[in-house]
C-alpha cells in the first residue's frame, strides 16, 4: 500500500505510478533503450560534462527507490521482509512474491530495474562516444560498467546498443562472461583518468580510481558466478586482494562509531556515495506514529527483518534497549530517559519492543495500544501494525545540519547514500584470502575491534564470515549478491518455502524486452 509516498515528506524517489496490472505486456520507448539522439546521425552530445552530471543524478534517483534494484537486491534476502498488515502492503502480491522466490518475467521491479539499467549503460554510451575530455570519458566508462554490473549480475546477458544504431536494429547481446570482461574493460581504463580518491564527501560523490578499484574488486570475487566456473581462481582472488590495497593506500580505512558512518560527514570509510534521497531508507520502516522533531508525518510501516537475521547478532535476543549488552552495530531502542536526554526518539539499526518519542512519551500504535514490535512476524499477510523488529540505519536526525551551529535540525532529504564503502572491501579481502586457503580469522577481528562491544571471534570460516558480512552491510544493496556468491541464496529462511532453485540465481529477462529484442534468451526456469 505504500508505493504512494505522503507529499508531506517531500520524497523524490522513483514510484511506481499503480499496480494496474502486472500482466501489462505493451512495449515502451524504454524496453528498446530508445534515445532521442539515437540514429545514424549521432554526431555527439553537445555537452558531455553536463549530460555527465546528469546521468549521475539519473544513477542516484533509480538507486533511491525501495523497489527496483533495491527490492531486488535486499528484499529478495534473509535480511527484510515486507508483511502485509491488514490491506497496507498488500500490493497485488509484488512484495511477498519478492521475499519467497515466486516471481515472474511480468514482475514490475524486475522491468523497472532492466529498463532503468539497461538506459544508463546506452546514456553513458553516448557521453563515451562524444567529444568529452579525458576526466569526463573515464567517469562515463565508470557509471557504463557500474549499471552493466548490475545487469549483469541480476540478469546475467546484457543487450547493447550503438550510438548510430536506431531503434530498427535489434541490439546486439553480451552473454553474462563477454559483459563481464566489458566491465573490466571499461573499469581498467577508466582508471588512468580517474582523480585517485581521498576520503571526505566532496570527493566520493562521483567516479575517482578508488572507486573503479572497488568495483573491480567486486567484479573479481564474484568471478566464479559471473564465468560459470565450478571454483574460484586464485588469479582473481588475488586481484581482489591487489584493488583493496590500492583502495587502502588511497587513505581509506575502518571507521570507528558505526552509525556515524551514514551521517554526510566527511569520514575514512565511504568510497562512492550516490546523490539518492534517504526518505525510502528511513520511513518505509517505521510505524506511521514515529518520527523526529521535524519530520512529524510518521513512517510508511512496511520493511521488517528477520528474527533469524536478528539473531546473528550479538547481544540479548530479545531486547536491544540502551545498555542491553549489544553489539554497535545491532543499534538500540533509547528508553525513555535515553530519548529525552537526546532528543533523537528513534532509535538506530533494529528497533524490538516499546517505542518512544523524542520527549520519552512511550508511543502508541493507531489504535491506542502501546507501540511494541515483535520479534516475530508469524505470517505473510494477516498482520497487525506491529509484528517484526525494523531496521533503520539512515536516521532522520542529522546532527550536522544546524541553523545557528548550536541548534540541530532534522533533515530526512539529504542525498547521500552510500554504495561502496572501505569496511566492505576489507571483508572482500579477507575473503579473498580465505578462498586462497588462508584464515580471514585476523582480517574480521580487526574490524570488529573498531566496532563498540564487538568481541573478537576465534576463529572464523566460510559460514561465519557471510553471517559478518551481514552484520556489517545489512541493506547496502549486498546481501543478494553475497548468498549467491556462497550458494545460500536458495537456502530456506522464514516463511519462504521455495528452495534448492538454482534458476532464481538469476532474475528472468522481462517479456517486453523478449518481444522488443529477439537476440534476447530467456534464462533458464522461467
Amino acid at each position: 500500500m505504500k508505493l504512494e509516498i505522503s507529499i508531506k515528506h517531500l520524497v523524490p524517489i522513483v514510484l511506481l505510478g499503480a499496480f494496474v496490472s502486472c500482466t501489462d505486456l505493451e512495449i515502451e520507448g524504454t524496453d528498446s533503450i530508445i534515445s532521442e539522439d539515437t540514429g545514424s546521425d549521432f554526431t555527439g552530445l553537445a555537452d558531455p560534462a553536463s549530460s555527465l552530471n546528469d546521468l549521475y543524478n539519473k544513477v542516484g534517483g533509480d538507486f533511491a527507490s525501495q523497489e527496483q534494484m533495491y527490492a531486488l537486491s535486499e528484499v529478495t534476502s534473509d535480511e527484510l521482509l515486507i508483511p502485509t498488515r491488514g490491506t497496507d502492503w498488500g500490493d497485488n502480491g509484488v512484495w511477498r512474491q519478492m521475499h519467497t522466490h515466486t516471481w515472474r518475467s511480468d514482475h514490475l521491479f524486475i522491468k523497472n530495474s532492466w529498463n532503468l539499467l539497461n538506459q544508463n549503460i546506452f546514456r553513458a554510451t553516448e557521453i563515451i562516444e562524444s567529444d568529452s575530455s579525458p576526466s569526463v570519458l573515464a567517469e562515463a566508462k565508470f557509471l557504463r560498467a557500474f549499471n552493466m554490473f548490475f545487469v549483469m549480475d541480476l540478469f546475467g546477458s546484457v543487450p547493447v546498443r550503438g550510438v548510430n544504431e536506431g531503434p530498427e536494429v535489434n541490439p546486439t547481446v553480451l552473454t553474462r562472461s563477454e559483459a563481464f570482461t566489458q566491465v573490466e574493460t571499461d573499469l581498467t581504463e577508466a582508471l588512468d583518468g580517474l582523480e585517485a580518491g581521498t576520503p571526505g564527501v566532496a570527493n566520493t560523490g562521483k567516479a575517482t580510481k578508488a572507486a573503479a578499484n572497488f568495483l573491480l574488486a567486486k567484479l573479481y570475487l564474484n568471478a566464479k558466478v559471473y564465468k560459470g566456473a565450478d571454483s574460484f581462481d586464485n588469479a582473481d582472488m588475488q586481484k581482489v586482494i591487489d584493488a583493496v590495497d590500492a583502495i587502502a593506500a588511497s587513505g581509506f580505512g575502518i571507521e570507528q562509531g558505526y552509525f556515524q558512518i551514514f551521517e554526510p560527514t566527511d569520514d575514512n570509510e565511504t568510497i562512492l556515495y550516490l546523490r539518492s534521497d534517504l526518505g525510502a531508507r528511513i520511513w518505509n520502516s517505521l510505524h506511521y506514529n514515529q518520527n523526529s522533531p521535524d519530520n512529524t508525518g510518521g513512517g510508511w510501516n512496511g520493511f521488517s527483518t528477520l528474527a533469524e537475521f536478528y539473531d546473528t547478532f550479538e547481544g540479548d535476543p530479545n531486547t536491544n534497549y540502551v545498555g542491553d549488552g549489544q553489539e554497535e552495530r545491532r543499534g538500540f531502542v533509547p528508553d525513555a530517559t535515553t530519548a529525552n536526554n537526546q532528543n533523537i526518539g528513534i532509535g538506530y539499526g533494529f528497533l524490538i519492543d516499546l517505542q518512544y518519542n523524542e520527549d520519552g512519551t512511550p508511543l502508541t500504535n493507531r489504535q491506542g495500544q502501546p507501540l511494541s514490535f515483535t520479534k516475530e512476524i508469524p505470517s505473510l499477510v494477516g498482520n497487525t501494525e506491529v509484528e517484526g523488529i525494523r531496521v533503520i540505519k539512515y536516521h532522520p536526525y542529522d546532527p550536522t545540519d544546524t541553523a545557528d551551529e548550536s541548534t540541530p535540525l532534522f533533515n530526512s532529504f539529504r542525498r547521500h547514500q552510500i554504495i561502496f564503502r572501505y569496511s566492505d572491501a576489507h571483508l572482500m579481502k579477507a575473503e579473498a584470502m580465505m578462498r586462497m586457503g588462508g584464515d580471514p580469522t585476523a582480517m574480521v577481528n580487526e574490524l570488529r575491534g573498531n566496532r563498540e562491544n564487538t568481541p573478537a571471534l576465534s576463529n572464523v570460516n566460510e559460514a561465519t564470515l557471510l553471517d559478518e558480512r551481514g552484520r556489517e552491510l545489512f541493506i547496502e544493496f549486498w546481501r543478494r549478491n553475497d548468498l549467491v556468491r556462497f550458494d545460500q541464496f536458495t537456502a530456506p529462511w522464514g516463511l519462504k518455502e521455495v528452495t534448492g532453485d538454482p534458476n532464481v540465481n538469476l532474475f528472468p529477462i522481462p517479456e517486453t524486452a523478449l518481444l522488443s529484442n529477439p537476440n534476447l534468451v530467456q534464462n533458464p526456469g522461467y
